[in-house]
């Protein structure tokens, strides 16, 4: 009923209105449901919040607001137009793009379909994130999700895809490269729009400047008070929100030219195992522990005791797992309990009891219907995803009882094991049915889940590899006294080069100063210092930056509230400097990395954005686009690999150790 009622109002409504609407079915009233309703409302970002009083539903927001669409060369020579991601989010996100409808002087575009390589069409989809285009590619129609899913590693030789009939258009309109359609939101919820051309000089630079500084801004308000948030159509959403009624009208870019093409303080960055927009040059922060994104707010008294044990999930899941059981002819309580909460987490006695009384009332109730021979298909499935839920839970609880100091953990830890889990989470809920899905539906969650499941895997194995160089370094730990200084003791530092996959971890000296830790930089990420560079860090008690005197050494950045760096270099690199731990160096001590991941980027490749659609090319283009990628990343550059013996051995040819001390 919520959502219902989300989707349908326009006006801006208050917590009574869509408290009194969702009541409606019921005759017994709920004291808390007002409650509920805020809170479903503010943590998922369903709705803007206007005031204490009021918010503007998505539809509300974006209907009949106009934007721009730029047609490429590619479809003006095919006389197609690729919905995409072109309408976000002035869409139902609920709505697949080949589910849209769109009119030209008040006739419906008559659809039509194209055919190609899937890569060729992945760059129409990649707002909704890069690792998302091959899902929407998939589910455009049966055909492709069938090609798809009959090999998840590989992606199909070609595919079929909807597009917009728009051959007519572009004769009677004179479209020519550089024209623009504009697009009105008809219906929001049903994904209708109207088009309309404009001339490629029809727009003063004056106007579109004013639009570009309302984007600018709506983003960089949306990463500062949102965070990443749940996907990047919600970043989108609350950019278009946050960027006022200035960004929702024309003269305006293309959200594709805005963000590809004319901004350079927004970028795409990693994010776990997805993407997100962000401020260039930086990364989005890691966690500390798992977060629930799937959670409800208004959590149960069960849901409740899980999420203080920090395992963020609903009901729905403890049921799956009670079905797990079931399929596993298991009437042992204890069992399950130990799959929903690993032996690692302690548990009080009284919560025990009343999980072992929730379990108990749900598998007895359940297996008075329960069928193992309907549930051969789905049974083995629900369990592997049960299997890695329960890992999943129980490597990230013993990462936060201290095993390893979080420092070292590889980029984005929890970000991962969260994605892991919330995706886990959702197929177990998907799972807790007595109804057998469709074929189609158990093969894609099987893919799926040998996706997870090889994710995970790699994750584990990097973190097995940080408690082992953890463990290694602190055989060295700092034993105190009072002769020590800040240039005696050794510091590990990470590197990251922002927007990009590549970091690295290293050793150096506490008197190693910002002059030597730039040629270690240089030296770990096959750099010939060919630009200006300088290290900068947050003025501490006031906005901006303040650039570092290069003389400072490692070990004095702690004295004056120093833990992390900017290290910018030319005008396309920006690389965060964290300073880790310390600790007493040995004799032998030399400067070192210890870890690391991703081949680095050539420097004069032209920052992170042309760097990722290289390696784009690179992995899935033609063989023309292939060579012609090789020709840019080198000959010897392999993608993903670093050499941490040769870094090393290029690290201390030119200086001996006893210099590096």
């Amino acid at each position: 009923m919520l959502y219902d009622f989300l989707e349908n109002v326009t006006e801006p409504f208050t917590l009574e209105e869509v408290t009194a609407y969702v009541q409606m079915p019921e005759s017994k009233r709920n004291n808390r449901l007002a409650l509920e309703i805020a809170a479903l409302i503010d943590t998922r970002n369903i709705a803007f919040r206007l005031d204490k009083r009021q918010w503007v539903s998505r539809r509300g927001c974006f209907e009949p607001v106009v934007f721009v669409i730029d047609p490429t060369r590619l479809e003006l020579l095919n006389g197609i137009l690729i919905p995409g991601h072109r309408c976000v989010p002035f869409a139902n996100p609920d709505l697949l793009p080949n589910n849209y409808k769109f009119f030209w002087k008040g006739l419906p575009i008559p659809m039509t379909t194209t055919e190609g390589p899937p890569e060729e069409f992945y760059p129409y989809y990649c707002v909704f994130g890069e690792e998302y285009a091959p899902q929407y590619v998939a589910r455009d129609n049966p055909e492709n999700e069938d090609a798809f899913n009959c090999d998840p590693y590989e992606d199909p030789p070609e595919v079929s895809i909807h597009t917009l009939d728009m051959r007519n258009i572009y004769r009677e309109a004179s479209f020519v490269p550089g024209d623009h359609f504009t697009v009105r939101t008809l219906d929001w919820k049903g994904g209708c729009f109207e088009l309309e051309k404009v001339g490629k000089d029809e727009w003063s630079q004056t106007d579109l400047y004013h639009w570009f500084e309302a984007a600018e801004g709506g983003f960089e308000d949306s990463f500062a008070l949102l965070g990443p948030g749940s996907s990047t159509e919600e970043q989108i959403a609350y950019a278009y929100w946050y960027g006022g009624k200035r960004m929702r009208d024309v003269p305006a870019y293309s959200l594709e030219e805005f963000l590809y093409e004319k901004t350079d303080r927004i970028e795409t960055v990693p994010y776990g195992i997805e993407t997100r927009f962000w401020f260039a040059g930086k990364e989005i922060p890691d966690r500390k522990s798992l977060e629930g994104i799937a959670v409800p707010p208004d959590r149960t008294y069960i849901e409740d005791i899980l999420f203080r044990k920090n395992i963020p999930i609903s009901e729905f899941v403890i049921l799956s797992y009670v079905r797990d059981a079931l399929f596993r002819n298991e009437n042992d309580i204890d069992q399950v309990i130990n799959r929903v909460i690993p032996p690692v987490i302690h548990i009080e006695k009284a919560e025990w009891n009343v999980l072992a009384d929730y379990i108990s009332a749900a598998m007895e109730e359940m297996g008075e219907r329960y069928s193992i021979f309907v549930d051969q298909s789905t049974g083995p499935i629900r369990q592997r995803v049960g299997e890695l839920h329960t890992a999943v839970i129980e490597l990230s609880t013993r990462l936060q009882k201290g095993e390893v100091d979080q420092s070292w953990l590889p980029k984005h830890t929890f970000i991962v094991l969260s994605q892991i889990q919330g995706h886990a989470a959702s197929l177990l809920e998907d799972l807790d049915s007595d109804e057998t899905p469709p074929d189609s539906e158990l093969e894609a969650m099987d893919n799926s889940l040998d996706s997870m499941i090889e994710t995970y895997g790699d994750i584990k194995e990097l973190i097995d590899d940080a408690r082992d160089n953890f463990r290694r370094n602190n055989l060295l730990v700092v034993r105190g006294g009072k002769n020590e200084t800040a240039g005696d003791s050794w510091r590990i530092i990470q590197i990251s080069v922002g927007g990009t996959d590549v970091w690295r971890r290293a050793q150096v000296p506490g008197n190693c100063g910002l002059e030597e830790l730039h040629r270690l930089i240089q030296t770990s990420l096959g750099w010939k210092n060919s630009y200006p560079h300088h290290f900068s860090s947050e003025n501490s008690g006031s906005a901006g930056r303040k650039q570092l005197d290069e003389k400072i050494k490692i070990g004095e950045l702690g004295g004056q509230g120093i833990t992390e760096m900017l290290y910018e270099y030319g005008t396309k690199w920006n690389l965060r400097v964290i300073v880790l731990s310390s600790y007493q160096g040995g004799k032998d001590e030399a400067m070192r990395c210890v870890a690391g991941a991703g081949a680095a980027p050539p420097e004069t490749i032209g920052g992170p954005l042309r760097f990722r659609k290289i390696l784009t090319a690179l992995e899935s283009g033609s063989d023309m686009e292939k060579q012609a990628a090789l020709h840019e990343l080198g000959p010897d550059f392999v993608p993903g690999l670093f050499d941490m013996e040769k870094c090393n051995h290029d690290l201390n040819s030119p200086f001996s150790t006893e210099k590096q001390k």
